[in-house]
């Protein structure tokens, strides 16, 4: 199981440090951030979860994952919109009277690479990718400064490994924008002691690699725990990246 290779890799401190903790989750699929939300389950952390799937494998999931956390609240409205995640946010950032780390999670399929015919196509879908990504870090970062949290937020973009150039060009304007979202974030919050970084995809195909990066959802999982640590507290202003988080 993933979670065997995650659990391995995280120490008593911070497994102790994270008990309890206060940790939303967004874009939870039955297939797609698994290893994330029982990494922080698993930690016994008090978790607000979103999901617009509900399918057998969700359910399964959502099972386990209340055996394994403190406390589990699950939501299904729209998010896709910039004003609707707003106002998710603003509601989960509640539940347990602040939050300590967001991981939120959206996805690029290869039907929309496919669909993306002109420079305005490509736009207009990193727009509608990142619009609600952007609008649930600001009002989970303005929450966490009115509970005085120094807390974190990471924003995962993910999308097939490129295997062509029609799709590394996506990827690389995908991790642009995001990265320039990230950057503008974290300086917007730095001075709270909020702390933004992102994951997104590599925009390289034919065996082309540069340098270290995530290959797989345990990777993610493993990071996210670390950036919600003590010891992840000097990281913000980051993309990090991913190799084909299709899953």
């Amino acid at each position: 199981m993933y979670m065997d290779r995650v659990g391995a890799s995280v120490e008593s401190e911070v497994s102790s440090e994270l008990a309890r903790a206060r940790i939303l989750i967004t874009g939870l699929t039955g297939v797609a951030g698994v290893d994330v939300a029982r990494a922080f389950a698993d930690l016994k952390g008090r978790l607000v979860v979103h999901t617009t799937d509900l399918s057998p494998e969700l359910v399964e999931l959502a099972a386990l994952l209340t055996q394994s956390a403190s406390e589990i609240r699950l939501h299904t409205l729209d998010i896709s919109n910039a004003d609707c995640a707003a106002k998710f946010a603003q509601t989960s950032a509640q539940t347990y009277g602040g939050l300590d780390a967001a991981i939120n999670m959206a996805s690029i399929s290869t039907t929309e690479i496919e669909a993306v015919n002109a420079d305005g196509d490509l736009e207009a879908l990193i727009e509608a990718k990142l619009a609600p990504l952007a609008q649930l870090t600001r009002v989970i970062a303005n929450r966490m400064c009115v509970v005085l949290s120094e807390g974190m937020v990471l924003n995962v973009l993910k999308m097939p490994e490129p295997q062509d150039r029609r799709t590394a060009a996506v990827a690389g304007f995908a991790r642009t924008a995001l990265a320039a979202m990230i950057a503008n974030e974290a300086r917007e919050w730095a001075g709270k002691g909020i702390r933004i970084n992102g994951v997104g995809p590599r925009a390289f195909y034919d065996g082309g690699h540069s340098g270290a990066y995530l290959a797989n959802e345990p990777d993610v999982a493993t990071l996210a725990l670390h950036l919600a640590s003590r010891r992840g507290r000097s990281l913000s202003g980051h993309v990090f990246d991913a190799g084909g988080l299709d899953f």
